[in-house]
């Protein structure tokens, strides 16, 4: 687990990247934690996913220090749903890159 100074260490550096992304076509959107909307769980025992055509998950696994160990693929439809469902309500409050100011 990461103590909270070493998370707003990376979440900055994240975000002074982020501009390779949005160049590259991505759309980034940030949503603090205090801004989650109440009552929302996390699928994938709240592990970080990437979601892939809306088809694909690929759950990343991680070690008790927050070594990388690799990631899991998923295809269930019903966990891949349940992710989509979360992605959309998240990404509607979220704030889009050239707004946001960490």
């Amino acid at each position: 687990m990461r103590r909270s100074s070493d998370s707003s260490t990376y979440v900055g550096w994240e975000n002074s990247l982020t501009h390779h992304n949005i160049e590259a076509g991505e759309d980034i959107r940030w949503l603090p934690r205090h801004l989650v909307p109440e009552g929302v769980t996390y699928p994938v025992a709240g592990n970080d996913w990437w979601l892939y055509d809306d088809r694909l998950l690929a759950v990343g696994r991680f070690g008790p220090e927050g070594r990388v160990l690799g990631s899991e693929i998923i295809e269930d439809r019903d966990t891949v749903a349940e992710c989509i469902r979360l992605r959309d309500l998240l990404w509607a409050v979220a704030t889009p890159h050239a707004e946001y100011k960490p």
